[in-house]
């Protein structure tokens, strides 16, 4: 597939295809030599920033710093807690050189930062009047886990925020998880237009060397489900590890309580697959860079009357980074195809026939209606428009989460349902050799997460015994 070939090829049916054309001619990202790591462009960097404006104001609101911790481990913290090492040790890309000299010690290129950070936790945190200790770091990390990377969905390097916080009781660190699960879930839902799934990972899904982990799941349009952001709930394992203590109140000596979070540039590839289609990407209007494009219609004789007055609605409409296309080399219905593909949310036509009519035509990039608008209502219809679209993105997204969803009750319903390309509800028993028997039984599905409401216990579609909880099973990214 060629970047230079016009106009999206494969349907949305074709996924991989589907979804590799739209991150290319779209001028979303592009491939680089290494394997896995790719290049954010200026359309979708746009948009990570903007989630990173989102969550950065609400984690400051909620008293969480900002820091910077070195890109490099070394092995000797990376190791010293034992079930986070094992769970990311096939994961870490290692530095053993510099130059020709080999290293003392390796350096693990960053997994994630609990290993460097919690060991200077340990030297800065001495009195309970040092807690709470809240900090969060905007990082790219690295992790060098499977064969075959899709971007943004699955990729080798990826950007994120890791929120690092230190409390000096479990219930002010359990109070956090709804703040953060409903930060990240006012984000998703109300700017990405972005519905999800919010529950408990199994002890064989969570975050390595968690207590237990919290995600929100989204459902793509393959029928695979992906997780977005998370929540990490750590208990006392990694204060114990690195010996985060404190002395409380009463001068006695005790382990602090952690938490860890983060949202990911994953969030991105789960927009552009969720909302575009067969021509090409989508942006909810929230987070789109550039929300409306002008594109006048040009002729010799009205040139300048079309241009002025397109010129004097983008200026009036530049609150919303309005772009106005007056490209003389290409007719408009290349101009049309470009602009669909790259997903701005409304067009705005103007030729003279418009203009004798005082008149413009906006055309929305969801459903592709188009009316005709007087010119003076302009600014009144695109701030109309562009909630609309907002709203039915998010309402669309949702009708085809809820849809996506089947209860089971046997062994035979799950494999159907996971065949089906749905999210089972799964009576399950908590026992890892019932997961690992369903993932090897429906051809590579998992369990999702646990929703918080649960229903009556029954019995465990694997082994029959009773049920822990019922839980969501899916095939996932």
């Amino acid at each position: 597939m060629s970047k230079d070939e016009k106009g999206i090829t494969a349907e949305k049916d074709e996924f991989s295809e589907w979804f590799t054309q739209i991150m290319l001619k779209a001028d979303l990202a592009d491939y680089t030599k290494v394997s896995g790591c790719i290049v954010f462009k200026p359309t979708a960097w746009a948009i990570w920033e903007k989630i990173r404006d989102l969550v950065d104001i609400r984690m400051k609101k909620m008293g969480v710093q900002n820091v910077s911790f070195p890109l490099f481990i070394p092995e000797s913290l990376l190791v010293k807690e034992e079930e986070h090492v094992e769970g990311f040790t096939p994961e870490v890309a290692w530095v053993t050189h510099t130059g020709k000299t080999k290293l003392a010690e390796r350096l693990a290129v960053r997994p994630t930062s609990e290993a460097i950070m919690y060991d200077s936790f340990s030297n800065w945190i001495r009195s309970w009047r040092d807690l709470p200790l809240k900090y969060n770091q905007w990082a790219n990390v690295v992790r060098w886990e499977f064969k075959h990377p899709v971007p943004f969905l699955r990729t080798r390097e990826f950007h994120f925020n890791e929120g690092h916080t230190v409390y000096a009781t479990e219930a002010e660190a359990e109070a956090e998880k709804d703040q953060v699960l409903g930060m990240y879930k006012d984000i998703c839902d109300n700017y990405l237009a972005m519905p999800s799934l919010i529950g408990k990972k199994t002890e064989k899904e969570k975050f390595a060397g968690a207590v237990y982990s919290c995600s929100l799941e989204h459902y793509m349009p393959n029928g695979k489900a992906i997780q977005g952001a998370a929540f990490h709930s750590d208990g006392q394992n990694f204060a114990k590890a690195y010996e985060i203590k404190f002395v409380n109140q009463k001068e006695k000596s005790e382990y602090a309580w952690q938490n860890t979070w983060a949202i990911s540039t994953r969030t991105l590839g789960i927009v552009f697959a969720l909302h575009s289609d067969d021509k090409g990407l989508i942006m909810p209007p929230k987070v789109a860079p550039n929300k409306v494009v002008i594109v006048p219609i040009i002729f010799a004789d009205t040139k300048d009357k079309v241009l002025g007055k397109a010129s004097s609605i983008k200026q009036k409409l530049e609150k919303y980074g309005t772009i106005l296309d007056d490209r003389e080399e290409y007719k408009p219905g290349f101009k049309f195809n470009e602009w669909e593909m790259k997903g701005i949310p409304i067009r705005i036509e103007l030729g003279p026939k418009d203009l004798e009519k005082n008149s413009v035509m906006i055309a929305r990039r969801d459903t592709g209606e188009k009316k005709s608008v007087k010119i003076d209502q302009v600014e009144e219809e695109v701030e109309k428009l562009l909630e609309e679209i907002q709203i039915n993105l998010f309402n669309k997204a949702k009708k085809l989460l809820d849809e996506a969803q089947v209860n089971v009750t046997d062994l035979a319903e799950l494999k159907k349902a996971i065949k089906d390309k749905k999210i089972a509800i799964a009576p399950l028993c908590k026992e890892t050799r019932c997961e690992e028997d369903l993932k090897f039984k429906t051809g590579g599905a998992k369990v999702l997460n646990i929703p918080d409401e649960q229903p009556a216990k029954t019995k465990c579609v694997m082994c029959g015994e009773d049920s822990d909880y019922v839980a969501r099973v899916g095939k996932s990214y």
